[in-house]
């Protein structure tokens, strides 16, 4: 690590030039742009319900909340087999369970978080067909008696109400299935069948309370918006929001494996383009005024990705979630952790996972782009630089939150088979900051570093050689990359002064600059 050395106060430390001029940072702390946006942390996303069971998940989550501060969590299988909740009796008549329902929402409550709540798959006795998807099994055919479905839909948010409460409820989300439009891998009908789908569950939800929000259609790939919009203001059907997923990669297809060589999009609007396009389907519809969730979202659709594992990932989060803006309400991850069994269980520490964290727990680089943001002030300051956000917040503090995203995917190459590599990145050069009518006083200034080997457990891993399993010791190792400050530093600003410094930048790298006032 390079030491931070000190003139005056003008700080030096990682950032950023490019061959056309040094890249300039210019904060006045008078000048403000309103409310930070922070749909980055609204909505985080997980494997399975069934997982949620799992004390190594419920351990992680709380910590992930805690440290990113993500309020509302949405997950596959709430109503799959393995969750108990509906069968029939042998006349058919309709049985249900909510036993390990109430565990997980019971912790989700705990721990301060709220369900998005997403309705599917379908349960083996309602299923019109056995058709299923990923390991555990998860049944994508059209419910066998679509009054039956609105009645488990019923009783369910009915439940939901008498344990915690209608005020409660209303704050939920519930979404109508998972991508029924990638058929017949998610969804065996028709859009037509989808459509029905949702018209009976809205029916069903808005039938216990009225207040209560409920959407979709959950596409894959943004699609299906237009119409969804439009079936439902045709039909006079409820829809509160619009729900629908993007991913940052440009070949394969329900890729549980990775086998199919998934390869980075170059497109320098990949996923933001799909939000801002979706925003737009919305202003033009019927019903201008929904909100818009993005209830998936990542660099890759496969959890058999490497990059997911690198230190890219971080400035690739940072740098979409900047191009969304507040286009969207939220912005879900997929997902907060690797414990996730859509392939199976998987038999290596670091397998290109989706997770913020691996399967033991260890911060991935992604996980510290989400820590960082959770650090910045709710108030945001004007700033004309595309890759940084500058905030401050009521305490006299004020955030600067930069990073270089640089596209290093040799043509030809899949994902698969470079992300596994040491990367080395190259430097980018310097970044100036000038920094006025910052409040005269004394701070501590803590600076806070992402990238190659900073924070980096994956080129931690290699070092080691690639363990098939890790030990405890190797755990706690690679633990030892924090997310802590790479340097703290007292000073004091003066009255009327203007404070100005460089840092050094190398590709791909996040840094946060965190000033907090002392009193």
């Amino acid at each position: 690590m390079k030491k931070i050395i000190w003139v005056l106060v003008v700080w030096q430390f990682a950032c950023f030039a490019n061959v056309y001029g040094q890249r300039v940072i210019n904060v006045d702390l008078n000048k403000t742009s309103g409310k930070l946006a922070t749909m980055f942390n609204t909505c985080i996303g997980a494997g399975r319900a069934n997982e949620g069971l799992r004390a190594d998940w419920q351990q992680q989550l709380e910590y992930v909340k805690k440290q990113c501060g993500f309020k509302y969590i949405r997950m596959h299988g709430l109503l799959t087999d393995d969750m108990a909740v509906y069968t029939e009796d042998s006349k058919g008549i309709p049985q249900y369970n909510y036993m390990y329902a109430d565990a997980l929402f019971d912790f989700l409550h705990k721990i301060g978080m709220k369900p998005f709540v997403e309705l599917g798959f379908m349960p083996n006795a309602l299923a019109s067909g056995n058709q299923t998807i990923f390991w555990w099994r998860g049944n994508v055919t059209p419910p066998k008696d679509y009054n039956k479905w609105q009645a488990l839909i019923s009783n369910l948010v009915q439940h939901f109400t008498e344990r915690y409460g209608a005020e409660e409820v209303k704050s939920w989300y519930f979404e109508v299935w998972n991508e029924p439009n990638l058929s017949p891998g998610f969804w065996t009908g028709t859009q037509e069948d989808y459509f029905k789908l949702y018209d009976y569950t809205a029916k069903a939800v808005k039938g216990v309370n009225p207040s209560y929000k409920v959407g979709g259609p959950a596409t894959a790939g943004a699609a299906w918006v237009p119409e969804m919009i439009a079936h439902c203001s045709k039909n006079n059907i409820p829809i509160d929001f619009v729900s629908t997923h993007s991913y940052g990669v440009k070949q394969g297809f329900l890729d549980e494996y990775g086998n199919s060589g998934t390869v980075l999009s170059k497109d320098s609007l990949s996923v933001s383009g799909d939000v801002l396009n979706t925003r737009k389907q919305i202003a033009q519809s019927a019903i201008p005024g929904l909100e818009l969730h993005y209830t998936e979202w990542s660099s890759s659709y496969t959890p058999a990705d490497p990059v997911h594992d690198s230190y890219h990932e971080a400035a690739y989060i940072l740098e979409k979630l900047k191009q969304v803006g507040s286009a969207a309400n939220s912005m879900s991850y997929w997902v907060f952790t690797d414990v996730f069994e859509e392939p199976g269980p998987r038999y290596t520490p670091f397998h290109g996972g989706f997770g913020l964290l691996n399967i033991q727990g260890i911060n991935k680089p992604a996980f510290y782009a989400y820590q960082l943001m959770n650090k910045l002030g709710k108030t945001e300051l004007a700033n004309t630089d595309t890759r940084s956000w500058a905030c401050k917040n009521d305490k006299g503090g004020m955030q600067l939150l930069l990073w270089d995203y640089t596209y290093t995917l040799p043509d030809s190459v899949n994902n698969q088979a470079y992300y596994i590599k040491d990367l080395p990145a190259r430097s980018k050069g310097k970044v100036k900051l000038n920094l006025s009518h910052m409040p005269a006083g004394k701070y501590t200034m803590e600076i806070y570093k992402v990238g190659y080997r900073v924070n980096d457990a994956y080129t931690g891993y290699m070092d080691m050689g690639r363990p098939k399993q890790l030990n405890k010791q190797q755990v706690e190792k690679l633990k030892e990359q924090n997310g802590s400050p790479v340097a703290i530093r007292q000073i004091e600003i003066k009255p009327g002064a203007r404070y100005s410094g460089e840092v050094d930048i190398r590709e791909n790298d996040v840094i946060l600059v965190n000033l907090i006032k002392r009193s």
